[in-house]
């Protein structure tokens, strides 16, 4: 396995000096041949309708296929790639023996300089198939460059920080998040600062360029995370108009764990003749989790849930719920049934939604309620059981909510409520 960047980031150049984020100059050269591209990510930013889910209780009911069955067996271990050796022993301090299907598929694209889509389930190592060869590129780049890197929540750009800081251990290579529910003036603050990966939500990225502390055009590579979130309602405008700012970029890569066909047009325009990797179609759910649906009618929902919630197999459970209001509501009279739980929803500041998942982490709370903030990209170990207390607006988010539990293909549980008087 062979790179084209042993020599060097890129044997391109882009117009602009694509430097670490920073007031510090790295004094990157222009490099030859590249950043040429046409102008992309113009699209017109239109705000796609919501769809209303109404399917058959049979579409959320399957009988997980045993781990053996879904394993990749990967040609190569980590410590055969083509790695720089300090990238080697930290991949091996973490206990990465061999790659993911997606790391495995994507590293030579990434590293080859190509455009890349990527779908993979949930749980399958996303994060570092993108993180892993770009700070293998960093390490042993002539030059110096800048990725930056776009999330739908606050909790996963916040998760994307913490792996790139347990792969590059011991280096001298920086990262930080923005994000919302922070104050913008310490961002700004912040920014005078070198670093290699800037990750953050849309919102907060485009709100720090327009005060001028984040210079776009200094980015070569583009990272969306879970980006059908973003392309769809209320980030199609942010996500146009930071493509728009970096139609200089040398590299674009979507990851996903579903794929909209309505997208693929705004899609076209971000990526240039891109590879694209499926590990799965984007549409079918983690065949490797047991689902099933739970019949009760409104009046009986709670106490159908508490009984369930007090059998010993349920250890650590995530509850979805559509609305903050629903949210806070249940966490409430699950803390009134003696249970150990807590929240997490747009109305909760960043503090308190990072304790309150350290506190699901580690098993000092039991259940943890959320809307869908908590439904993309979250690496949480060892949920046993998923439910949906109410039903998601459409099945992508089914796809992402259930992919909280089995993760990295152990055998996961995931319940739907639904009406009895609809069933």
């Amino acid at each position: 396995m062979s790179s084209s960047r042993d020599n060097g980031r890129r044997n391109k150049s882009s117009k602009k000096n694509a430097r670490p984020q920073g007031e510090r100059n790295f004094n990157r050269s222009d490099r030859p041949n590249g950043g040429n591209r046409p102008n992309r990510g113009r699209s017109s930013g239109r705000k796609s309708k919501i769809k209303k889910l109404n399917l058959p209780a049979e579409k959320f009911m399957h009988t997980g296929v045993p781990l053996q069955d879904v394993a990749y067996n990967a040609p190569m271990l980590y410590n055969e790639f083509p790695l720089h050796p300090d990238l080697k022993e930290n991949i091996a301090k973490l206990g990465w023996d061999k790659p993911t299907e997606v790391q495995d598929k994507t590293f030579l694209p990434i590293s080859d300089l190509r455009d890349v889509l990527a779908i993979a389930n949930t749980g399958t190592g996303k994060t570092a198939s993108f993180l892993i060869p770009l700070i293998n590129a960093m390490l042993q780049a002539e030059d110096d460059f800048s990725a930056l890197v776009m999330t739908p929540t606050r909790e996963l750009a916040l998760q994307v920080e913490s792996e790139f800081r347990l792969l590059t251990k011991g280096m001298r290579l920086f990262a930080a998040s923005f994000i919302g529910g922070t104050k913008v003036d310490r961002d700004v603050q912040k920014l005078q600062k070198p670093f290699h990966f800037i990750i953050g939500t849309p919102g907060r990225l485009v709100d720090l360029n327009k005060r001028k502390a984040l210079k776009l055009e200094h980015f070569s590579v583009l990272i969306l995370d879970e980006f059908d979130r973003m392309l769809d309602m209320g980030f199609s405008k942010d996500v146009n108009f930071i493509t728009s700012q970096m139609d200089s970029r040398d590299q674009t890569l979507l990851f996903s764990a579903t794929l909209d066909p309505k997208q693929q047009e705004l899609i076209d325009t971000i990526l240039t003749n891109p590879v694209t990797v499926k590990v799965t179609d984007g549409t079918s759910t983690a065949e490797h989790i047991d689902q099933d649906v739970i019949f009760a009618n409104r009046d009986a929902k709670f106490n159908v849930l508490l009984d369930m919630l007090h059998k010993d197999d349920f250890e650590k459970v995530l509850i979805f719920a559509e609305t903050k209001r629903t949210v806070a509501g249940l966490t409430k009279q699950l803390k009134k049934s003696k249970l150990k739980a807590d929240e997490i929803h747009g109305d909760k500041s960043q503090n308190y939604r990072k304790n309150a998942l350290n506190d699901f982490k580690k098993g000092k709370v039991n259940v943890l309620v959320a809307t869908d903030v908590a439904a993309r990209g979250l690496d949480i170990s060892d949920v046993s059981h998923v439910i949906n207390y109410e039903m998601p607006q459409d099945y992508e988010t089914y796809i992402h909510r259930i992919g909280r539990t089995g993760r990295a293909g152990k055998k996961g549980k995931a319940y739907t409520f639904m009406d009895k008087d609809k069933a």
